[in-house]
């Protein structure tokens, strides 16, 4: 019996950063991850006002390079899952939007995002 993996995305937002990362739903371990503390992210904006939508979105396009080049299976094949209920509903409905730009930053980047719950 072929077991298939299911790719999982995670989104964290605090008052000044942003992470993201893909991980295998089966045992949770890593495949990529992007994130404003990272030194070339955290140099490239001004914070003190937070995390900001073109933060996000950059967090999201590095995450999809990462993807492309760590894990092609992901990237071009399988692509990711995302719930909207547990990133977004559950956590903070205040950065929900930052939350939907590292989604469309992934697609936009050609990775596959399957969303598990529509936006409401």
């Amino acid at each position: 019996m072929v077991t298939v993996m299911r790719y999982v995305l995670r989104v964290w937002v605090s008052a000044k950063h942003m992470t993201a990362m893909v991980v295998e739903g089966n045992n949770g371990r890593e495949v990529a991850s992007a994130s404003t503390v990272e030194h070339a992210l955290r140099s490239a904006f001004e914070w003190g006002k937070g995390c900001d939508a073109r933060a996000a979105a950059s967090v999201g396009e590095v995450l999809a390079m990462r993807l492309r080049s760590e894990a092609p299976e992901v990237a071009v094949g399988g692509g990711v899952h995302f719930s909207v209920e547990r990133e977004i509903k559950k956590k903070s409905v205040d950065n929900g939007d930052k939350v939907w730009t590292v989604v469309n930053a992934l697609r936009n980047r050609g990775v596959k995002v399957f969303v598990t719950d529509d936006r409401s």
